[in-house]
């Protein structure tokens, strides 16, 4: 596999200049609204939602190669402040989502695009998916279609698809949420299928960003079995792959990584793992900054020196025959195979 051009880019201003990822997630909408919705009377500000996002860029992106932003908030606020060496990853989903008891529809946001991220000058297209594999076949087949349009379209405008799965309960399950978090009673063969249904090349995926195949609550170092679900997760992705924290402790998340790396991925893609402690200072946003300098950022440090010394440069994945910095057609005669956009 030989990336375009503009994926090609996409991936190189996402990592640092070794190819490893440190990207961090402001785009969150429920975990940041509930919160400021309770504290206001049952009503979620935009100002206030924009400001806190605003914060977090700024305190956070000095440690990031990327940061992952929706165009609710996060960028129409904080595109004054927004460093643009940084790589830019804009969210393409909606945060609600329809809930059957058997499977739950995603869909894009409303009047929002591939078109418009790359436009926009988006590095990357990201889409949140729920699944699992024993939902009903109609969710399974609207999961599918959503995820596929995405992936065309990202492979027509010539920008990386960052493809997020997340596992959720069903009606049958002891365990109920509708909240962004993990599950507690998660089965492994659920993430580890889901990731293997979504990694054929029809999706058009680019990076996969995954959740951990067990509870990351708790989550022990040093186990075989745990490690041998990793590396079995990195083995059905087959192509570069990021961690994402799933609102897991700071403790819990880093020994995520450190599964995550002995199976090769290459980086994280994270938020509440970081931002969260800081954020329940609001509505006191300089108690909320003091925390993001004194806690979050020694963090990102901390994940970001774990990153260095053991995650695997993306451009040295094997489905680029460990090239990925290999042009499609390094002669006079690229334009002639640069298809145009149609």
């Amino acid at each position: 596999m030989t990336l375009t051009p503009g994926k090609q880019l996409g991936f190189r201003r996402m990592s640092d200049s070794e190819g490893r990822f440190k990207m961090t997630a402001v785009d969150q909408r429920p975990p940041i609204k509930a919160p400021i919705a309770e504290a206001r009377g049952g009503y979620a500000p935009w100002e206030d939602v924009a400001a806190v996002k605003t914060a977090l860029l700024e305190a956070l992106q000095p440690a990031s190669t990327a940061m992952l932003l929706d165009p609710h908030y996060a960028i129409p606020h904080g595109w004054r402040v927004f460093d643009p060496r940084k790589g830019l990853i804009v969210t393409l989903e909606d945060s609600l989502f329809e809930e059957t008891g058997q499977g739950r529809y995603s869909a894009e946001i409303d009047d929002w695009s591939v078109s418009k991220i790359k436009r926009m000058g988006g590095d990357a297209v990201k889409v949140l998916a729920w699944f699992r594999p024993d939902i009903s076949d109609t969710v399974r087949v609207a999961q599918e279609d959503f995820v596929k349009r995405t992936g065309d379209l990202c492979a027509r405008y010539d920008i990386p698809f960052l493809f997020e799965l997340l596992v959720h309960p069903v009606e049958s399950d002891a365990e109920q949420t509708s909240e962004y978090t993990e599950m507690a009673t998660k089965h492994a063969d659920h993430v580890l299928k889901s990731v293997e249904h979504f990694a054929g090349a029809e999706y058009g995926v680019d990076v996969f960003k995954l959740e951990s195949p067990v509870p990351a609550k708790g989550i022990t170092a040093g186990d075989a079995s745990i490690q041998a679900l990793f590396d079995e997760m990195g083995k059905l992705a087959a192509r570069p792959w990021v961690m994402l924290s799933a609102g897991a402790g700071k403790d819990d998340f880093a020994t995520v990584l450190d599964y995550a790396y002995a199976a090769g991925a290459s980086g994280y893609l994270a938020g509440r793992a970081i931002w969260l402690d800081a954020f329940r200072e609001w509505p006191d946003m300089e108690a909320m900054r003091a925390g993001l300098t004194r806690d979050s950022v020694p963090y990102m440090e901390r994940l970001n020196a774990l990153t260095d010394e053991k995650a695997t440069p993306w451009h040295t994945h094997a489905c680029y025959g460990g090239d990925g910095l290999a042009f499609v057609d390094p002669t006079a005669g690229f334009r002639h195979g640069y298809e145009d956009i149609r």
